[in-house]
C-alpha cells in the first residue's frame, strides 16, 4: 500500500488561504486516483475533494466547490489542497486518500486546520 503524509495545516483567520500537501511513499502513485477529506470535531470524516491519476478528473463537494483546489504532481508522489476563502467550519483535521478499487485507504496522520472568526 502507498503511505501518506500530510502536512501545511495551521491556524488561519476566516478569508484566509493554505495549501495542504501529502506526500505519497511507493514507485505506484501516480497509478491512483487521490482524495482528501476532513474530520470536524464530533463529526465523521467528509470527503470533500478528488482527482484521478492524470489529473484529468476533480470532483469536489458542495461545501467547498469554488473556494478549494485539488492538484497533484506525479513527478513528486504529491497530491495538493490549495484552500481559499476558509470559513471557520473548515476546522478539521485534514487527511488525504488513495483510492484501491471502490474504497478509500491508506490514511496519514491528518494535518489540522483551524479557522478563527
Amino acid at each position: 500500500q502507498v503511505q501518506l503524509v500530510e502536512s501545511g495545516g495551521g491556524l488561519v483567520q476566516a478569508g484566509g488561504s493554505l495549501r495542504l500537501s501529502c506526500v505519497a511513499s511507493g514507485r505506484t502513485f501516480s497509478s491512483y486516483d487521490m482524495g482528501w477529506f476532513r474530520r470536524a470535531p464530533g463529526k465523521e470524516r467528509e470527503w470533500i475533494a478528488a482527482i484521478s491519476w492524470s489529473g484529468g478528473t476533480i470532483y469536489y463537494a458542495e461545501s467547498v466547490k469554488g473556494r478549494f483546489t485539488i492538484s497533484r504532481d506525479n513527478a513528486k508522489n504529491t497530491v495538493y489542497l490549495q484552500m481559499n476563502s476558509l470559513k471557520p467550519e473548515d476546522t478539521a483535521v485534514y487527511y488525504c486518500g488513495v483510492l484501491y478499487g471502490n474504497r478509500w485507504d491508506s490514511w496519514g496522520q491528518g494535518t489540522q486546520v483551524t479557522v478563527s472568526s
